[in-house]
């Protein structure tokens, strides 16, 4: 091979590499070069310069944040130290949202606050060409409060994963092809907020907030979002290239779904596919597998 043509083959490469890597949005610095607060700026502080923040509850207010841009398909994580003690009453949500009216998409995670010594609940939904009511609960094996964990959500063209750290507790499979709604077509912000749900959030609403225990903390870092930016590329979304899009993330592999049943048989408390009270006829997208 002549010096010219190894010339040429490096500047496609590398040509091949600046167009992928624009496309992408990587890690931020710090949380307000990737978010803005959207409620309540005084009950949101920074901390390490930034690249820490803490969520304030108290009888005053709740408060949220969001992404400055919206995103279409990639994986979004952030690692979260949820509120200790007694937050029976309290939601601490961390979801994506298309911010749509009638026709939204929206992948969440509720953290069900709790009584001292009683698990922690997450509660997780997807909302698909404006259709939700697809609640699935899971109490967390571990103290969410202790530590910081990982919590993320990757979204390609073949599934939607959650995952607690390493450990997927959902998977909504892409089966349009059996005219199941799949949240395909509308970017997503990166939202989350620290609010108040005592008729809903703990045991159906029959344990209330004590705000003798306010003011209720929440802390979060590591914020990172990989995905295609809207606006940005018009290539981004529909380019097999990306690495979420890649043979690895379009199934479980052998080890995450011996942990997916793992949750599945230990630790899920509610499923929607299982309520015939909600639903007589089980809803198509259960039938599906991981």
């Amino acid at each position: 091979m002549t010096m010219a043509t190894l010339s040429s083959a490096f500047l496609f490469i590398l040509s091949c590499f600046l167009a992928c890597s624009i496309s992408v949005s990587g890690r931020p610095s710090t949380f307000l070069e990737d978010f803005r607060i959207t409620w309540s700026d005084s009950h949101i502080k920074q901390i390490d310069g930034g690249r820490a923040i803490q969520l304030i509850l108290d009888q005053n207010s709740g408060c949220g944040f969001a992404s400055k841009r919206q995103y279409l398909f990639g994986r979004v994580s952030m690692k979260i130290k949820l509120i200790p003690g007694d937050s029976a009453g309290t939601v601490t949500a961390f979801y994506m949202n298309s911010d749509t009216d009638t026709v939204r998409d929206e992948l969440d995670f509720e953290f069900l606050g709790n009584r001292t010594g009683q698990p922690y609940t997450v509660q997780t939904n997807i909302y698909a060409h404006g259709k939700g009511d697809r609640e699935q609960r899971v109490n967390l094996w571990f103290d969410p409060a202790a530590d910081f964990h990982t919590y993320t959500i990757m979204w390609n063209h073949h599934h939607i994963v959650f995952y607690v750290d390493e450990v997927p507790i959902r998977v909504y499979k892409n089966n349009e092809a059996k005219n199941i709604p799949y949240p395909k077509f509308q970017p997503m912000g990166v939202y989350s907020t620290l609010w108040e749900a005592d008729d809903w959030a703990t045991r159906g609403g029959l344990e209330k907030i004590d705000w003798s225990k306010a003011p209720f903390l929440a802390y979060y870092k590591d914020f990172d979002i990989e995905g295609c930016p809207v606006p940005g590329p018009a290539n981004c979304a529909s380019n097999p290239r990306n690495w979420w899009e890649g043979t690895a993330y379009q199934a479980l592999n052998a080890m995450e779904a011996r942990r997916y049943r793992w949750v599945r048989m230990n630790h899920m408390i509610y499923d929607y596919c299982t309520d015939k009270s909600r639903y007589p006829v089980t809803p198509p997208e259960c039938m599906a597998g991981i």
